[in-house]
This record gives C-alpha cells, sequence and structure tokens, in this order.
C-alpha cells in the first residue's frame, strides 16, 4: 500500500517534531514520486561486496523513544489489524504478546506476536553491500529502526522471513503480491540512496516493464 498525500504529509510533520522513533529527516527533505520504472531508474548499479559485514553494525530493535517498546514492538503495533484488540506479556505494555496481522508475503494471519518477525524489506546484509558500509554506525542504526517509513520494516511470518534471509529479488520473491513487494524494495532503496547489482537490476526492471505501480518516498 502506497502513502496518500494526506498520510505523507503526517508522516513528515511527524518526523520534524521527532515522534517517530527515528531522527528526523532534513527540514528540507526530498521526495521523489513517479512510476515503478522511473523509481528503479533512479537507483544505481553497483557491484556488491558483503565483506566485513556483520549484523551488529546495525543497532537495531532500539527503544528511540525511550517508552520501554523497542523497535519491534512498535512495528507490531502499527500494523495490528484493529479488529483483535493487543495483549502484552506485562501491565507495562513494553513486549506485545498477542492481536492480530497480516502476513502479506503469503497471505496468512497470525495471533501470536511469537509468530510474526519483523521483516527489513532491504535486509541488513543486503543494505550493507548496496552502499551502507561507507555509512556512520548512527545512519545505520537510524535505517535498521527507521519508523519513518512503513515499508523499511514488515510484519510477515516468521518462517517465511527465514527462507528470505538476506537475498535481493533476483534471488527470493514471495508467493503473492510480488507487484507490491517489489515497488516497497525499491522505495526503501531510493529513500537511502542504494544501489544494485546487475542481476538484481534486470529483475527489478522486469517487474516495472509489467506492474503498474507508483512509488512516492521522501528521502532520508
Amino acid at each position: 500500500m502506497l502513502f496518500s498525500t494526506t498520510r505523507l504529509l503526517a508522516v513528515l510533520s511527524l518526523l520534524a517534531a521527532g515522534l517517530l522513533g527515528v531522527p528526523a529527516a532534513p527540514a528540507q527533505a526530498a521526495t521523489f514520486s513517479g512510476t515503478l520504472a522511473q523509481a528503479v531508474a533512479q537507483i544505481p548499479t553497483a557491484s556488491e561486496s558483503n565483506s566485513g559485514y556483520d549484523r551488529d553494525l546495525f543497532p537495531h530493535w532500539v527503544d528511540a523513544n525511550g517508552d520501554c517498546q523497542n523497535t519491534r514492538a512498535e512495528v507490531l503495533i502499527s500494523e495490528r489489524e484493529t479488529d483483535t484488540p493487543l495483549t502484552y506479556t506485562s501491565a507495562s505494555k513494553c513486549t506485545v504478546k498477542s492481536g492480530r496481522w497480516y502476513s502479506y508475503y503469503d497471505g496468512v494471519s497470525w495471533t501470536a506476536a511469537s509468530d510474526v518477525d519483523i521483516d527489513h524489506m532491504v535486509p541488513l546484509a543486503e543494505a550493507w553491500g548496496s552502499g551502507a558500509r561507507s555509512w556512520t554506525t548512527a545512519r545505520r542504526q537510524a535505517y535498521a529502526n527507521d519508523l519513518g517509513d512503513h515499508r523499511t520494516l514488515v510484519g510477515v511470518t516468521d518462517n517465511v522471513n527465514q527462507s528470505k534471509s538476506d537475498q535481493d529479488p533476483a534471488q527470493w520473491l514471495p508467493t503473492r503480491s510480488r507487484c507490491r513487494y517489489v515497488a516497497e524494495w525499491v522505495a526503501v532503496k531510493v529513500r537511502w540512496g542504494l544501489s544494485a547489482d546487475a542481476s538484481e537490476k534486470s529483475v527489478l526492471n522486469s517487474y516495472a516493464g509489467s506492474c503498474s505501480n507508483t512509488v512516492t518516498v521522501t528521502i532520508y
């Protein structure tokens, strides 16, 4: 699902106020809007290397706003289906226990939070090889906990996320909603200025030729 203009403006307002748990975007943030093909064209083509990658180089699941709910909990809360109330593991409401979440990768809903993984749409290892190895630790932390764009972090069935691992669309695609998945992958790469290798770019261009999605994204 892509942002409406109203929702995008609301998110930008929250970012400016520092209320989304990540550092605010620059005051004059650039925004890209165009067809999926135009968005793919924004992504530089470059070879990738995961040399030196370590997951700990991306501090993740932080509690940026100090409310005791880390990034995983924040995503579970924001992506819940409102027909089922949330429960927590304790009265402090730091950790989500149950609710209802829809995994669009495989079209399955779950009520136990333990069955839901929060997927980095563009995996940390892929981000590292696509440009994040040159980032500061602060920027990598911002990426790994990006609550400023709903497409960066996605609640999905745990074993489906594990089958994806750190693979790009040339290696793995979900069984359902592939146009949405590719559009969201591209949006994240554009938002964070990440590159794509030749095989990945080929697949992205292939879907851009057959999918009607538009992409609107704020550049971080």
